[in-house]
């Protein structure tokens, strides 16, 4: 698996071409969280004080994602902004801070961000949220944060990201351990495990 990402911590990342050039800087990361996929991102100019760029980096023409960078092979892979972006973009935005419930009627916490994979993947691998613990007697609800896997079926309505109920049995709350939930994971949809 590759890296994984957290779709909060690409904002302000460079957009960089292969010959070393930095030509915009990502804004949001447009995603369509049906089909699993970054589909990909509006833009500001080259400076963190620029305003929005009339153009976006569709997700086919990036060349790789990473920690520091998302790598272009030229300046000719930022397209101008079409209108439907705007609307993917307010799905994304709806999808920060939505109440995470499970597909038989659990409510599980609110969705803090969305991990990614980065190379040249761009697939939604997991969920980030904030759940309650159980209260210790005596004493207030105390968050804590979870990692779930996206699972093989998702949906988004309203203000709700549905997951379903057995990928809660793959919930981690570290990160190193989530990855390796995951791989479990994939490995019982895909029948290497019974």
């Amino acid at each position: 698996m590759n890296e994984l990402l957290g779709v909060r911590s690409l904002s302000t990342l460079p957009v960089v071409t292969l010959g070393g050039d930095a030509v915009a800087h990502v804004k949001d990361t447009v995603l369509d969280v049906r089909a699993g996929r970054v589909t990909g991102f509006t833009l500001t100019g080259r400076t963190l004080l620029s305003g929005p760029l009339p153009r976006d980096l569709p997700w086919p023409a990036v060349h790789s994602l990473g920690r520091h960078a998302v790598m272009v092979r030229d300046e000719e892979a930022l397209c101008d902004l079409p209108r439907s972006v705007a609307r993917r973009d307010a799905l994304r935005g709806r999808l920060l801070d939505a109440r995470v419930v499970t597909d038989e009627g659990h409510r599980l916490g609110t969705v803090l961000d969305v991990l990614v994979e980065g190379g040249t993947s761009g697939r939604i691998v997991a969920f980030r949220f904030a759940a309650h613990r159980e209260p210790v007697p005596g004493s207030r609800h105390r968050r804590h944060r979870l990692y779930v896997p996206r699972g093989e079926t998702v949906s988004v309505s309203g203000r709700s990201l549905v997951v379903p109920a057995h990928a809660t049995t793959y919930a981690a709350d570290d990160l190193p351990d989530f990855v390796a939930r995951v791989g479990a994971f994939r490995a019982r949809r895909t029948g290497a495990l019974p």
